[in-house]
């Protein structure tokens, strides 16, 4: 294979990715080798590739691929989530397009539809990882709807419930009248709205005085049950025992209840008690034995309970209800108010509470062991921030409402007796037997029971994800979940760390009795450069894909690299993706340079070449050690950004520099076989990073047999590091670039040869001579006792370093400059004496102030003496 003179990463990326493909390199099967395990966080089945999925999949195939090069046996599962509710509404929105409501289908109907648009649809967002060079082993690809995983889901209802865990019953939710579906509190996301505060009148009965109470939600008069005072508010302590006020408009007569929950400093120290529709409320109502109006229908439309305003939207409801009771004398005043408002994470419409019928998981056993797991370190949370932020929540954990008023998800395997009560079963048949032998009834038949209308949230597959995607749940001791269970990493958002993370585990101890995973990398939020969150919405969020095609997929995955670190969201800028790409091209115009020179065999290895390799190898040495480091400490980014650094400066700008033969000579054998075995270890580094370009370069570097890659080569291995060494080239380094400077500073070209002369101590490397003549091109290098106030002087640690301008410049030029220099310098200083000189400013300006003044000062007479010196030489 030839490799071309330009480097486009359009030309080599679907190749390699097809290569690999072919040949099975991503697929894993148990052996014996440690395996090395990354189930994917499923992205949504209606998803499409956004900016967080490109930080989270190349972070995961960076870990993957690196553990595959090490030897182990890794395994990366793919898979989808089902995504009740989205995948609900796009089909919804599909079929209405088409002028067929939902409404009018029948379950079975609307699911064919359902399985029909995640045919089409739903392997889209895969599909597209494959153009990042995502190595999943796509052979194991799961869906969280799929029969295993379907099973498994019903499996662990049935078992929970056996175990007491589960029950149902009438609770406050959180409603989504868009989805017309429950919504745990984990889905609402809380905004600042600006809405008013509405104060209302609220008759006494049987007299004429009313009672004031604010509220920003009067639309919710229609449900109020009583009015509540605190006991110690003494503005109503004229108020009877018995007090009863009449709801306005509505005409109810509801009693006055005391209680100190209420905020005698908020408003008028009044509340309105609408137990269906406020979960303190609801608190109260409990408290006092009070009704429950539910006033909403499941679309957040007004119900007939009341009588009025049936039918009508809630939020036009608000703007009349304002008009009515202004009209009738029963609005006192309104007030601009801003408050926090929820709103649903799925549909974004703001949820209502609502008192409803639901299945829920007692979820404080559960959380024992898992809360343990995490603050004794047995998963280890990175960055570590988060520890707090997770024990909190599991300290705090409230059960899980896990129904969803849904047809497409899990039904949820619970049936229903025609003399009331239920059985809870995995399938049809066996919930006929249980209800036989509940009821008694042997005659008994399935179309006497009814199943849970309900299907169960989405997350209730997803939390078993580790364990079922190797069916752990119904073969739990299949040789796939022996071999790659626990997992090892979980690379995710800290957004889920409560929906996916907190739950994993819990399943994990509850169903597998460990850990399902030892560390979780949280990855930050995507932002631009200004640091806005990137959004549709916003439209400051590119396509992926576009940028992949624009720049390469290594061009990508750098992109994503250079600007994130563990648990720190990402400024994302576009230049970036340009800077991968010139990395990509730089390897590339690295290995062209390396393989256009030819060996002669007659030439023996010279000084400065054994030089060189000896330095590179413990540069690269050290790198190596500093990137196991980086990977052991979960700082993915700073371990890229080491081997970036060591390939653009030391082996770049540094060592073929110095190896570089003379245009059109030859080289000898053991330099170019050295430097081939470098770029080989180079190329093994950055492949976990840029796996496209590595595997075109390693190819082409030496011969290879079909099926090869270099995905599946062993990391360099870790050598003794001479620190003594590297040190002692430092300092080389710094004299050549001193040189360099001399001849920008003086305008000399870089093929005329200097001569540098050296008052030699302990810092000087005089062993690195001959690389100093190369690098600097000069043509000697004497030592020497003494200054030489002709030549441009340099120190470097303590060594004095001369460089003689004889015949180098145009002396009168040069005492021109010089003079020039000397006579601003001069004047300059003359102000800053003047100043110090004032009594009055050293006396009354602060002290940081005149230090720095006369630090001015000693800078400049430092260099005037100098100037001078320079001049006195060139006369």
């Amino acid at each position: 294979m030839q490799i071309a003179d330009k480097y486009s990463p359009q030309e080599i990326e679907s190749k390699w990715y097809d290569y690999w493909m072919e040949h099975r390199l991503f697929h894993s099967e148990p052996d014996e080798r440690e395996p090395y395990t990354i189930v994917i966080p499923p992205p949504n089945v209606t998803g499409m590739l956004h900016m967080g999925h490109m930080l989270n999949n190349t972070l995961q195939d960076v870990l993957v691929r690196r553990a595959r090069m090490q030897g182990k046996n890794a395994c990366w599962v793919p898979g989808t989530d089902h995504a009740s509710i989205a995948t609900e509404a796009k089909v919804v929105a599909k079929l209405k397009a088409e002028g067929i409501e939902k409404s009018s289908l029948s379950r079975e109907e609307f699911l064919r539809h359902a399985w029909d648009w995640k045919e089409k649809y739903g392997g889209v967002i895969l599909q597209q990882l494959r153009k990042l060079g995502a190595s999943c082993d796509w052979e194991r690809t799961c869906f969280t709807m799929d029969e295993a995983r379907t099973e498994s889901v019903l499996r662990v209802f049935c078992d929970l419930y056996e175990k007491g865990l589960i029950y149902r019953g009438v609770r406050m939710v959180n409603w989504d009248p868009s989805a017309q579906t429950a919504l745990s509190d984990e889905e609402v996301v809380f905004k600042e709205s600006h809405g008013k505060l509405y104060y209302l009148r609220y008759r006494v009965e049987g007299t004429d005085r009313t009672i004031i109470v604010a509220t920003t939600r009067p639309e919710t008069i229609l449900g109020d049950t009583a009015l509540c005072v605190n006991p110690d508010d003494e503005r109503y302590a004229w108020l009877p025992e018995d007090a009863r006020v009449i709801v306005p408009l509505v005409g109810r007569s509801v009693p006055v209840i005391r209680d100190t929950y209420v905020d005698i400093a908020f408003g008028t120290g009044a509340l309105k008690v609408t137990p269906a529709h406020d979960v303190n409320d609801y608190m109260l109502g409990e408290k006092y034995g009070l009704e429950s109006i539910d006033i909403f229908n499941d679309d957040g439309t007004i119900n007939d309970k009341v009588g009025l305003y049936a039918g009508m939207e809630r939020f036009a409801l608000r703007k009349q209800i304002e008009k009515d009771l202004d009209a009738a004398g029963l609005l006192e005043k309104t007030e601009d108010y801003t408050n926090n408002v929820g709103y649903s994470e799925r549909t974004g419409v703001a949820i209502e509470p609502k008192l409803s019928m639901q299945w829920f998981l007692s979820m404080e056993k559960l959380a024992g062991p898992a809360t343990r797991a995490v603050l004794e370190d047995e998963i280890k949370l990175v960055p570590e921030k988060y520890k707090n932020t997770y024990r909190h929540w599991m300290e705090n954990i409230k059960d899980w409402c896990i129904s969803r008023q849904l047809w497409w998800g899990q039904r949820i395997p619970a049936w229903y007796l025609p003399q009331g009560g239920y059985v809870v079963a995995l399938n049809a048949d066996e919930a006929l037997e249980k209800a036989r032998a509940k009821s008694g009834d042997a005659s008994l038949t399935l179309a006497d029971l009814r199943q849970d209308e309900d299907v169960l949230d989405t997350w209730f597959s997803s939390w078993l994800w580790p364990i079922s995607v190797f069916d752990g749940i119904r073969r739990p001791n299949n040789k796939d979940i022996e071999y790659y269970y626990p997992t090892n990493d979980l690379v995710t958002g800290p957004d889920i760390i409560f929906f996916w993370v907190a739950r994993m585990i819990m399943a994990g101890y509850e169903y597998r009795g460990e850990k399902p995973f030892g560390h979780v990398y949280f990855t930050g939020i995507v932002r631009d450069k200004i640091g806005r969150k990137m959004s549709k919405q916003l439209g400051n969020s590119p396509d992926p894909l576009d940028l992949i095609a624009q720049f390469g997929a290594d061009g990508m995955r750098v992109a994503m690299l250079l600007s994130s670190s563990a648990g720190n969201d990402v400024m994302f800028d576009e230049a970036l993706c340009e800077q991968g790409r010139n990395f990509g091209n730089k390897i590339w115009n690295a290995y062209r340079l390396v393989n256009g020179w030819t060996i002669d065999d007659t030439l023996a290895q010279s000084e400065n070449n054994r030089l060189a390799i000896e330095w590179f190898r413990q540069a690269l040495a050290k790198t190596l050690r500093q990137v196991e480091s980086d990977f052991a400490s979960y700082r993915i980014s700073e371990a890229f950004m080491n081997l970036y650094k060591l390939f653009w400066d030391d082996f770049s700008g540094w060592y073929l520099e110095m190896i570089k033969p003379a245009y059109q000579c030859p080289i000898d054998r053991p330099t170019l076989e050295a430097t081939c075995g470098f770029f080989d270890d180079l190329l093994r580094l950055l492949h976990p990073f840029m796996p496209f370009v590595t595997e075109e370069i390693w190819q082409d570097l030496a011969p290879r047999k079909a099926g090869e890659s270099i995905m599946v080569q062993r990391m360099p291995e870790a050598r003794e590091i001479d620190e003594a060494l590297l040190g002692r080239f430092e300092l080389t380094k710094e004299v050549v670039t001193a040189v360099r400077n001399v001849r920008k500073q003086k305008n000399i070209p870089q093929k005329d040869p200097l001569t540098l002369r050296v008052i030699a101590d302990e810092n000087y490397p005089a062993e690195y001579a001959p690389v100093l003549q190369k690098m600097g091109n000069l043509s000697q290098i004497e030592t020497t006792r003494e200054k030489d106030p002709s030549a441009v002087g340099f120190l470097v640690k303590t060594t004095q370093y001369f460089v003689p301008m004889e015949g180098m410049i145009d002396i009168e030029a040069e005492r021109k400059k010089l003079a020039g220099e000397l006579e601003y310098l001069e004047g300059f200083l003359a102000s800053v004496q003047k100043k110090l000189s004032n009594e009055r400013f050293v006396s009354s300006a602060p002290e940081k102030v005149v230090a720095n003044e006369r630090t001015k000062q000693a800078d400049a007479e430092a260099k005037i003496a100098a100037l001078r010196e320079q001049l006195a030489a060139l006369k």
